[in-house]
């Protein structure tokens, strides 16, 4: 018997245009042989909906056009286990959601807290790990503890800056070692907010454009090395895929350089020894178990003088865009989007 999938895409995030992307891949790689898939899309604005739009529809944002939309939205009441229609008087049983939504708003913890609230099991990590992977100011703090190298930081909330500049731009000197530094957010991703600073003149300008983001900064040294990006599958025993590298065509692998300009390189798998890739691999799957994620992640680190490995970030619900590194890894393994979505399904139900 066939299961309901249901394809949650868009949202009140800074990331609604790469969500579509990543949505429109996935829906045309889910079985239909194998599942029953129900897109609902999430306006801007906040409006849910139940569409039949064309998965092309949904990439280029005209899916919000169709007279087919019905107002629909995920009930925390467990005796629906999915999706209310108010107009129409009726409840769609759902078995399991796949919310593809990026950023604030989606990736955060907020909707993963909504289907645990409602009992429907879901792809990638649940609410707690969300919410760590995506605050840059706590998951530096717990793998910092845990032993593992990152980019020296610090943060501060963005409403003290404005008594607190000299004391910031002191410690960027004593605890960073200087300038550059890159500016981001406590809470965004796909580089939204985040500013390279060459000087100590920048830097009002640049944690101005963060704190737009987030009510709290983080300013990171730069460092200067590869950048690869790792691809982690499974829930309690995880699994890694090959290394990537991205060769950015951007002073950094900013927002436009990821999704607009698709001028950066892609390696696969990385330009690094057999001994560094393992241990990058290694490094991926202990912060991904020290964080309690689950599903899925792309584990993002430096490597500087070919042997230096220090950990970036983790990303709970990577993109699955034409372009995206982490379904692109897996298909390196020999793991084809359709099969990667099986699996990530699997993970869910077995959750």
């Amino acid at each position: 018997m066939k299961k309901t999938i249901a394809v949650l895409f868009g949202g009140c995030s800074s990331e609604h245009e790469i969500s579509r992307l990543s949505a429109a891949t996935v829906l045309r790689n889910l079985s239909r042989e194998k599942y029953d898939v129900l897109s609902v899309g999430i306006t801007k604005s906040g409006r849910w909906f139940l569409t039949e739009a064309s998965p092309e529809a949904v990439e280029n944002g005209e899916w919000e056009n169709s007279p087919l939309n019905r107002q629909a939205f995920l009930s925390p009441d467990r005796s629906v286990h999915g999706l209310v229609l108010p107009g129409a008087e009726k409840m769609l049983r759902v078995d399991a959601v796949i919310p593809v939504l990026h950023g604030k708003n989606g990736e955060d913890g907020t909707v993963q807290g909504l289907l645990q609230l409602a009992g429907i099991p879901f792809v990638g990590c649940a609410a707690l790990a969300s919410a760590v992977c995506m605050d840059k100011a706590v998951s530096h703090t717990l793998l910092d503890a845990a032993g593992i190298r990152q980019a020296k930081y610090l943060w501060f909330y963005a409403s003290d800056y404005a008594g607190e500049a000299e004391t910031v731009r002191a410690r960027i000197l004593s605890e960073l070692g200087g300038y550059p530094v890159f500016v981001k957010p406590a809470n965004a991703g796909s580089s939204v907010g985040v500013s390279r600073v060459e000087s100590a003149g920048e830097l009002d300008a640049a944690v101005a454009k963060a704190a737009h983001e987030d009510w709290r900064v983080v300013i990171e040294e730069c460092i200067v090395g590869r950048e690869v990006e790792c691809a982690v599958l499974g829930n309690e025993k995880p699994e890694a895929a090959l290394v990537g590298e991205i060769g950015a065509s951007a002073a950094f692998y900013d927002y436009d350089d990821k999704y607009i300009n698709g001028t950066s390189r892609l390696y696969i798998p990385a330009r690094l020894t057999p001994e560094v890739i393992e241990e990058v691999r290694r490094t991926a799957c202990r912060a991904y178990r020290l964080l309690g994620c689950e599903g899925l992640a792309r584990v993002d680190f430096f490597v500087r003088n070919e042997t230096e490995i220090i950990l970036n970030e983790l990303n709970t619900l990577p993109g699955f865009t034409s372009i995206s590194m982490y379904p692109k890894l897996w298909e390196s393994c020999g793991v084809s989007c359709p099969e990667l979505l099986d699996r990530l399904i699997d993970l869910a139900f077995a959750r």
